[in-house]
Order: structure tokens, then sequence, then C-alpha cells
């Protein structure tokens, strides 16, 4: 089963980082986060990927063929111009890069897969976004529920202490630091872990379609697009700010995203 990354944008609410190289190869750990996120499915047994190449692209499948070979043995035969690999230590990855567009859309960039994923249902998300959902139980759910789509509802990490005021004396009555959506715990969100069936193909217009707009907007009104909603651990790594957080829990040592060994 493929997973689909969009690893295209310009992220440019992270400029500090990705003016110099492309947001999915900022680093955590001292590895790309887009590494992480197919440790993540590897860890399930996904190990076929299709990336979405797009703003400095070249610079990600550079990063793809000097860790395949900083991790191989190899013998580079110069005078017949071959190279041989003889062992590697390395996931049992198949990794395939496509120019989707340096200006593309979302959605776009999700169309002009179509060929390479054919005529199976697949797995998307975005190359910007850790978490410990359950891929299993993901895939598990959109089977039985039947849709086109299904998405993983997340609830987004508070980053401000949130009460309750009585209004009469100006009481705070309850208090909760940090909690999951500032204190409106009813708000689920976008999680951008995705399975999705080739129907969806047919929503997308073109290189303007912005994927979490038209097309998930008439999935949701026919009805094709369900909910899998995930209580334990989402970060998106959207400014400088958040990838801070998640070096700093790494350095902890305790990354809740981290279920391999």
């Amino acid at each position: 089963m493929k997973t689909v990354i969009l690893a295209g944008g310009f992220g440019t609410r992270l400029s500090e980082e990705t003016g110099v190289r492309p947001k999915p190869l900022v680093e955590i750990g001292g590895m790309p986060i887009i590494w992480h996120i197919m440790k993540m499915y590897s860890h399930y047994g996904h190990n076929d990927f299709i990336i979405c190449c797009g703003y400095k692209g070249h610079m990600i499948k550079e990063f793809f063929a000097d860790y395949f070979l900083r991790h191989s043995d190899v013998t580079f035969d110069i005078k017949n111009n071959k190279m041989k690999i003889h062992t590697n230590a390395i996931e049992p990855w198949q990794v395939t890069l496509i120019d989707t567009g340096e200006n593309s859309m979302t959605g776009g960039r999700i169309k002009r897969i179509k060929e390479y994923v054919g005529n199976e249902t697949f797995f998307l998300t975005y190359g910007d976004g850790v978490s410990d959902v359950n891929f299993k139980e993901l895939l598990d759910f959109h089977n039985e529920r039947k849709a086109f789509a299904t998405l993983t509802a997340v609830q987004q990490p508070g980053r401000y202490g949130a009460f309750n005021l009585e209004d009469k004396n100006d009481k705070i009555t309850h208090f909760r630091e940090k909690p999951k959506g500032d204190g409106h715990e009813t708000a689920w969100i976008n999680g951008g872990f995705f399975v999705l069936e080739p129907e969806i193909f047919d929503y997308i217009e073109g290189d303007d379609t912005t994927w979490e707009r038209e097309p998930m907007e008439a999935l949701a009104k026919e009805k094709q697009l369900n909910a899998f909603k995930h209580e334990g651990y989402w970060q998106s790594m959207d400014s400088l700010r958040d990838r801070t957080v998640l070096e700093q829990i790494w350095r902890e040592g305790n990354p809740l995203w981290k279920k391999w060994s």
C-alpha cells in the first residue's frame, strides 16, 4: 500500500529554515522530519512512498541518494561506469520522487501522481507533522466505513493556560494549563493523515486546486468523508517555535511519535 507525502510547499511560515532548504528537510534530532514521518509508516509495514516534490525538490532527491550511499557498502567500477551495491543497513523503502510543480497547490500535486498510485487505496499526509496515530487502526476504520476519504481528526495542543471566569466577582472557577484546543476541547481539526480511494482524483480539477477546499468540501457534502478521531499525540511543524518544541522533545528522549526501535 502506497503512502503519498506532500513535500512541495514553500513553507513560508518557517522561513528561518526554508530559505535554504525545503520544509520536509528541516531536521529534528539530526534527521529531516520527512524521515521521521516515513519511519512512522514503516513501523506499520508501509514502505512504498511517493513524494510530491516542488520547492527545492532537487534537495529532497539528493538527500535520499546520499542517504542510500552513506548506509551501503559499494564498489564503483569507474572504468566501466558501473556501481555495485554489496550490503546496506537501511530501511526497506521504495521511494518514488515526483516533480509536481513548484507552484502547484496541494490538490494539483495529488492529481499529478495519479498514475503512480494506480487504482488502489492509498495513504496521504503532509511532510511537516508527526503523531503516534495507529495506521492499522486508521486503515481498518476506513475500510469499515466505506467512504472515498478518511481524515485523522486531532485536537490541537494548547499554547496557553485556560480558565473559566465567574462574571460577577471576577473569580476564576476552573484552570487548566495548556489544554488541547486552548480550552475548546470539542474542537477537532484536520490532522493531515488520510486514507483515500482512487475516486478522489475525480474531485480535483488541476494544479490550482487546493485539496483542503473544493475536493474535501465536495466529499463532505456527498457524505464521502469520514473522521478517525485520534486522541493521542500530534504536532505539526508550522513555525520555528514548533520546530523548537519537537527538537526539545527529541532531546529529552521521549518523542511520542517514535514507535520504531
